[in-house]
């Protein structure tokens, strides 16, 4: 069974910053913000929801079929896919437009300050989903707005059940569309972050949320995560990191998991289990797509 993965194929500049921002950015002045940091260490990796996930759950023995759109100049983004053996029948490129580019900037508490320029992931909308014989379970990561809009609405006609992951892309919508992504997915996953704004846009709880689709998950980074199916919460355990080296990715390498597991029919909580031991081997590596399997998944 093949899974679907709405979302975006990016470059990522990642850079480190040696210090805190907490130190150089003061709170009483950000009406004349106006900072520069040094970053001793720049590396450029490829990224983007869609290849970070579709990476994951290839190391996990899974079925990934990214749909996403790459630039002009994103042909060694496809032969990377191909390379990973991922099936790119669904990638599509916009020869006027630049591949989707991430600036990310992590200081040494691993926050990170990011600039995104979406380039040709604002025409994602342009593939259409229909049933396939081999896609059983598509995921909608952060995309362009009218792409997740359109696919979630597609996915419903194909009959296809879906994880609804807004990611950052939440923001980009209003209460009315939150909910009705809701009604439309079959599970959702936010951070805590993401888990209070989109209870502060739609007007229901968590527990309401969980009642309306198969099940909830909301990540808590060193927390672990919380398991939501109907109005009951089941707290998973983090998976501890050999070290922490570098979040990028992190996220995504949790959802590659729970694709992996829903793939499977594994109940929720297990697919959040192997979610954090995959955010877990991530971290301990430097790039959202350069870290291996050193466990056996089932």
């Amino acid at each position: 069974m093949a899974a679907l993965i709405c979302g975006s194929l990016a470059f990522d500049t990642i850079m480190t910053f040696e210090g805190r921002f907490a130190e150089q950015i003061l709170p009483d002045q950000l009406h004349i913000l106006n900072v520069s940091f040094l970053v001793p260490s720049l590396r450029r990796d490829f990224g983007g929801c869609a290849g970070n996930i579709a990476y994951s759950l290839k190391l996990l023995g899974g079925d990934p079929v990214p749909m996403a759109m790459l630039g002009s100049d994103g042909a060694g983004y496809q032969e990377r896919l191909r390379s990973l053996a991922i099936e790119t029948r669904h990638v599509g490129q916009v020869d006027d437009l630049y591949t989707a580019q991430a600036m990310i900037m992590t200081d040494r508490d691993n926050n990170q300050i990011t600039a995104f320029h979406p380039g040709a992931m604002m025409q994602a909308h342009r593939s259409r989903i229909v049933a396939e014989p081999d896609v059983r379970l598509a995921i909608i990561a952060p995309d362009g707005r009218d792409a997740m809009l359109q696919h979630a609405a597609q996915l419903v006609e194909a009959g296809i059940p879906f994880v609804f992951d807004p990611g950052q892309g939440l923001p980009m919508f209003n209460g009315q569309e939150l909910a009705q992504f809701i009604d439309q997915a079959t599970w959702i996953t936010v951070n805590d972050y993401e888990g209070r704004m989109l209870c502060e846009r739609t007007g229901w709880s968590l527990q309401d949320i969980s009642r309306k689709v198969r099940g909830l998950v909301v990540t808590l980074g060193a927390e672990g995560c919380d398991v939501w199916e109907n109005g009951e919460r089941t707290n998973v355990p983090v998976a501890a990191p050999a070290e922490v080296v570098d979040p990028t990715g992190c996220g995504d390498a949790w959802r590659g998991a729970l694709l992996f597991g829903l793939e499977r029919d594994w109940p929720l909580v297990r697919c959040a289990a192997l979610g954090n031991r995959m955010g877990a081997l991530k971290i301990a590596q430097r790039g959202p797509q350069n870290y291996v399997l050193d466990f056996h998944p089932e």
